[in-house]
């Protein structure tokens, strides 16, 4: 168990060269604006035998921080600032968070039975209002926890601001963050001109919020796990004349969306799917392209008399296929895109429609992030201060699919007790 953690050190690590000066000012593009002002959370698991070269904890902490400091010279705005009219990033060099910790426990335990409320000590950053690291959440941009464990083990928990990119950035810099440590291949620089894209606006006459659908109610999460059979049979039972080979993202949303569905109350349950731009503008972003470059799309269900709702994939397909080239361009004209998002807004907060929130990290290369001792055992991620959010995510053999779902307190025993198939359908736990 992670409930016996001792902090052990706590300091601000800070780039290893100065940022000139004409990369101090970092303009935020108009998506890193509208982006909800939340810590991304990853942490990633690595088992004793895999640290058998190290002396001791020393030498694993210096090679991590002075591996940080110099990545931090290539990802210069994550050691600023956000600028008071949060328009900027102040790439002033005072560094990302980076906290040590002991674990009296062994790792093991943790990946085999994890608690969601421990897996949350292994993050730098406690983000309720009772939290010793609130005052830090509002300023940094970057968290580190390194996390050693009693029996050798480590667990390195990263948090990202939402407000500067997103979770393909993280993974990227995670990424940038461990081949700097174990110099056995190049990396590639990323780019930071997301602005140019996307330039910044001002909101204060749309009546939007980056904060709207958070809330402060007590948020549950679950994860269940899908394996390579279960997902299968999803895939299977998925498939209908209009789409015929469902992808095991489409397969597990449109099997979430289901009960989601038969268990809300509102007239109708709208599946909201994050989507990576990335690949989708003309000309395509690489992967490395630093920022929010993301957008929701939104597929209702058709209802289809009594017999209720049907190819819930094909509608999903349909609305995520709708992000193309073309959708891009209207997006960069950012005032006709904030239109779109205050409809939206005013047309869930009337009740009638509930929505279902799916961000798909599967493709993101997480276990690839080799600090020099090999890779992840285990990825994880915690919980969002947003209802009905699901996050998936690959197994660690990328065979399957984990699902985080976070639901209202009160919501989740109906959930669970009201659909039985989807505890059939997966491994579960209260995580």
């Amino acid at each position: 168990m992670v409930a016996n953690l001792e902090i052990l050190s706590k300091a601000m690590i800070k780039p290893s060269s100065p940022t000139p000066h004409h990369l101090r000012d970092h303009k935020l593009s108009f998506l890193d604006q509208i982006a909800p002002p939340v810590f991304i959370p990853l942490i990633f698991f690595y088992q004793t035998n895999q640290l058998e070269t190290f002396q001791d904890r020393d030498q694993i902490s210096q090679l991590l921080k002075q591996s940080l400091s110099n990545i931090l010279t290539q990802f210069y705005p994550l050691a600023g600032r956000i600028c008071s009219k949060n328009f900027s990033i102040d790439c002033n060099d005072d560094g990302a968070l980076c906290i040590e910790a002991q674990v009296h426990s062994n790792l093991l335990q943790v990946i085999e039975k994890p608690v969601m409320e421990e897996l949350k000590q292994c993050l730098p950053l406690e983000l309720n209002s009772k939290g010793p690291g609130l005052t830090e959440a509002k300023t940094i941009l970057l968290a580190i926890q390194i996390n050693f464990f009693d029996c050798g083990g480590i667990a390195i928990g990263v948090q990202l601001s939402h407000k500067i990119a997103d979770g393909t950035s993280l993974v990227t810099f995670m990424n940038a963050w461990a081949k700097s440590c174990s110099e056995v291949s190049e990396i590639v620089p990323s780019s930071f001109e997301l602005a140019s894209l996307f330039p910044p606006r001002d909101m204060s006459s749309f009546g939007f919020k980056p904060t709207t659908g958070m809330t402060k109610e007590k948020i549950v999460t679950k994860r269940f796990v899908f394996d390579k059979e279960k997902l299968a049979k999803l895939k299977q039972a998925a498939a209908s004349s209009l789409v015929k080979d469902p992808t095991r993202v489409e397969a597990v949303s449109a099997f979430i969306w289901r009960h989601f569905i038969d268990a809300s109350k509102a007239k109708a349950v709208a599946a909201v799917h994050a989507v990576n731009m990335r690949p989708r503008m003309n000309p395509a972003l690489e992967d490395h392209a630093f920022g929010n470059i993301w957008t929701h799309t939104v597929a209702i269900p058709m209802l289809q008399g009594e017999k209720g709702y049907e190819n819930l994939v094909g509608d999903l397909r349909k609305a995520i296929r709708n992000i193309n080239s073309n959708y891009v361009k209207k997006l960069q004209n950012g005032d006709e895109y904030l239109k779109i998002l205050k409809k939206s807004v005013e047309f869930a907060s009337k009740g009638d429609v509930e929505l279902c929130n799916f961000s798909s990290w599967c493709r993101f290369p997480m276990y690839e992030v080799d600090f020099g001792w090999g890779k992840p055992t285990w990825v994880s991620t915690t919980a969002f201060p947003f209802k009905n959010v699901v996050i998936l995510m690959s197994t660690s053999c990328g065979e399957g699919i984990e699902a985080w779902l976070n639901m209202l307190e009160d919501d989740m025993p109906s959930f669970q007790s009201n659909h039985r198939h989807l505890s059939v359908a997966a491994k579960d736990f209260n995580a």
